[in-house]
């Protein structure tokens, strides 16, 4: 027993440690989110920490599609979609740190409930979905699939896509209308 004991304080720990990670890291970028756009001067690597940054915080708002908007008016679409979905999809990994932690960061509300059942019955098309979509409700999708323990690959993997075609879109929308105004 005593190495049982062991592990489990060593996976507590973890837990802890790791929701500390998750609170710092978005207090962090919460509070640089006004320097966020000037990344953009860096091309691509900025667009991609871009939306890292603003993918990494945990409920709380950080900019992110509007710059993403931007840099399709000034940079090839495409790219810019395929770098932004990449560093918001590294960025959402702090949500499913979160739930990971073990530690429930949301309530037990009515949107909690049905999230965790459409993840427990079809987790992937549901990370997807909502990467996919514009909506507040990622991060909570995020750390329900840290708390059922959803394979990290798989989480990355529809994230990344739901959140490249996302992307996309948007870049595409951004130089469209920047074509419109030409």
């Amino acid at each position: 027993m005593p190495g049982k004991e062991r592990a489990n304080r060593r996976v507590t720990l973890a837990r802890i440690a790791a929701l500390l990670a998750v609170i710092l890291i978005s207090v962090y970028i919460f509070s640089i989110r006004d320097q966020a756009a000037k990344l953009a001067i860096y091309g691509y690597p900025g667009i991609f920490l871009i939306s890292f940054l603003a993918y990494a915080t945990v409920i709380l708002p950080a900019p992110g599609i509007a710059i993403i908007f931007t840099m399709g008016t000034i940079f090839n679409p495409l790219a810019v979609g395929l770098v932004a979905g990449a560093g918001a999809a590294l960025g959402e990994l702090v949500g499913y740190l979160a739930g990971f932690s073990g530690q429930a960061v949301v309530e037990r509300a009515d949107m909690y409930d049905r999230l965790t059942r459409w993840m427990q019955r079809n987790g992937a098309l549901t990370v997807f979905f909502l990467a996919l979509v514009p909506n507040p409700f990622f991060d909570v999708a995020g750390i329900i699939a840290g708390m059922l323990k959803m394979p990290l690959f798989k989480f990355l993997f529809w994230c990344w896509a739901g959140e490249t075609l996302k992307m996309t879109m948007f870049a595409y929308l951004g130089s469209s209308a920047l074509n419109l105004f030409q």
